[in-house]
Parts: C-alpha cells; sequence; structure tokens
C-alpha cells in the first residue's frame, strides 16, 4: 500500500493542475461571512482532496477550511488536515505565492504533511523522523543566530507599530499571502523565521510544523507552547517558527504578550 506521504504528493500535484486549470478558465468569487474570499476552485479542489484521500484512507478523520466542520473527527486517532488553497488571494491575482498543504495528524501532531507551490513546482515534504526536503532535496532551516539584520516573513506595519516596548532592529522583512508557504520558506532556509501575532488554523499550520520540526526548526506561539492538533477549536493564538537561537530571540521580544 501507498504510504502516506506518497500519498499526499501524489494527490496534491493532481490538485495543482486542477486548480491551474480553473483558474485559467475564470474564477467564480464569493465571499465569506467576515469577507474573506472563496473561489469556485476553493471548493471543487477541497472536494477532490476529501474524496481522493478518504477513499484510500477511509479511517481517517477530516479537518479543512471549506469542509463544514464535524465534530467525529475528534474521535478519530488519525486526521487529514488541508487547506485546499491556502492565499486565494494571491491565487485570485494570478500570483505565484499560493500553496495547496495537507498534513496527516496522529494523537495531536503532524507525521506527514506537504506543502506544494503549483505556480512555482515548489514541493515541500516531511515525514516524521525521516527529514524534510525542498523538490527531493534534504533542506534545513537557516543558521541566523540574531533578530538584527535577520530574513523575516510578517507584516511590516506590526513591526513598525509604535507599542512595541522594544523597537525592532534592522530586518528585511518580506510578505507572502499563504502562511503554510511562508513556513515552507523557513523551512527550506530562504527566511530565517516567520512571526504572526493573530489567530491561525490548524489546517494551515500542521504541515508546515513538522516540515520545519524536520528541517531542524521550533515552532511555537508567542508563549514557546507547542500546537497540539485536532482540537475542538482547530486555532492557534499566534504562529513564531525559527531556528533554535533565533527563535529564543524573537520569544524573549514577546514575554510582554500573556493572552
Amino acid at each position: 500500500m501507498i504510504d502516506d506521504l506518497a500519498l499526499l504528493k501524489d494527490t496534491v500535484r493532481e490538485a495543482g493542475e486542477r486548480a491551474l486549470a480553473l483558474r485559467a478558465r475564470g474564477l467564480n468569487i464569493n465571499h465569506k461571512p467576515g469577507g474573506s474570499p472563496v473561489t469556485n476552485a476553493d471548493l471543487e479542489i477541497d472536494a477532490f482532496l476529501k474524496e481522493h484521500l478518504r477513499a484510500a484512507r477511509p479511517g481517517y478523520g477530516w479537518l479543512s477550511e471549506e469542509t463544514p466542520d464535524n465534530p467525529d473527527r475528534l474521535a478519530h486517532k488519525t486526521v487529514f488536515l488541508s487547506d485546499p488553497i491556502d492565499g486565494t488571494t494571491a491565487f485570485m491575482k494570478d500570483r505565484d505565492w499560493w500553496s495547496i498543504c495537507i498534513a496527516v495528524v496522529q494523537d495531536g501532531r503532524p507525521v506527514a504533511g506537504v506543502i506544494f507551490a503549483p505556480s512555482l513546482n515548489q514541493m515541500f515534504e516531511a515525514q516524521d523522523g525521516l527529514g524534510a526536503k525542498f523538490n527531493e532535496q534534504p533542506i534545513r532551516v537557516s543558521p541566523q543566530t540574531t533578530v538584527e539584520d535577520c530574513a523575516m516573513l510578517g507584516d511590516a506595519k506590526m513591526f513598525a507599530h509604535p507599542s512595541w516596548p522594544t523597537p525592532w532592529p534592522p530586518m528585511t522583512i518580506a510578505a507572502r499571502n499563504s502562511i503554510a508557504y511562508r513556513m515552507a520558506l523557513v523551512a527550506a532556509g530562504e527566511y530565517d523565521a516567520c512571526l504572526a501575532m493573530s489567530s491561525k488554523h490548524e489546517w494551515d499550520l500542521a504541515a508546515g510544523d513538522l516540515i520545519i520540526t524536520e528541517a531542524g526548526g521550533l515552532v511555537t506561539d508567542h508563549l514557546g507552547r507547542t500546537f497540539t492538533y485536532n482540537r475542538p477549536v482547530p486555532e492557534q493564538r499566534s504562529l513564531v517558527c525559527a531556528g533554535a537561537p533565533l527563535h529564543s530571540f524573537l520569544l524573549q521580544r514577546l514575554t510582554h504578550i500573556q493572552d
């Protein structure tokens, strides 16, 4: 039987081809409660992933952004967590920075995960205990040890806000629409860290969590707590990811935020 990681890789490649074809034909765009956009491609790729993966693993639970949540998933030891298109705004605007991310979570922790950026043909992957890869080549997080002059993925306005007790030092700050893709870039060492102080959904984090961890990095919230997945409310308060020395210095700058 095909293993879980191979199943995920094969599935996201086909999903990526379908998403690109749907975009080329023209998208139907609507908005969810709260205003975030959703396209027909988000929904069709979600349906494809759910049907394909659950047919291959009928005993696994399911949690994704575009499927109404079913509490039955909480009774499953093993669950798929998926975002069919993470970075829908970039996808809609014909930009490259969107991804399809899927993780297999077992007993609350990811054990296999993929993040695929179809427009760039970039595949990031990991399996528990077997390391992380980018397009089949092993990857490691960057060795950066200082916040100053690091390459940071995040919101430049947040870092520049006057409410910080100590202003942030000079950094190269970049943005990417897809949270999962940001995490993949940190795992590959292309950026040193990713920081987000707004809550994030588990389906955007689980695959990246495993890929960064297997690449030698750390993934926590701003209080240094590691994530448990497939919780009744599938959100995490914040996101801090980097190699160990830099991660520690980032947490030191966040100690005043206790909520």
